[in-house]
């Protein structure tokens, strides 16, 4: 995946606090929100693929709505089982109110 920023939604656009999903480039993107703060990470459990969007945003991890599994969305570290590998974490910014996010970054 080339480097660069991408357009992803408009920050009005996103819940507050919540989660949402997008295909960018192939990839399977979630932005998770609260307040000021967004998280853009792979939209995928590492332990079976699952859609982590589904899931539930408790603080800054994302709880996968199959198995429980947990992930640090700062980081991508897996925090508990049964998932034990980290997901992709890619960089995000707001510019005059669009979200964007840095495929190549994670």
């Amino acid at each position: 995946m080339a480097a660069g920023w991408t357009r992803i939604a408009d920050l009005a656009a996103l819940p507050d606090p919540g989660m949402a999903k997008f295909d960018l480039d192939g990839e399977r993107i979630m932005v998770a929100r609260a307040g000021a703060t967004l998280y853009a990470v792979e939209d995928r459990c590492s332990h079976d693929d699952g859609p982590l969007d589904e899931g539930l945003l408790d603080g800054a991890e994302v709880i996968c709505p199959r198995h429980g599994a947990r992930f640090d969305l700062r980081t991508g570290a897996a925090t508990r089982m049964p998932a034990s590998a980290p997901i992709r974490v890619f960089p995000v910014k707001v510019e005059g109110g669009a979200v964007l996010v840095d495929l190549g970054g994670g």
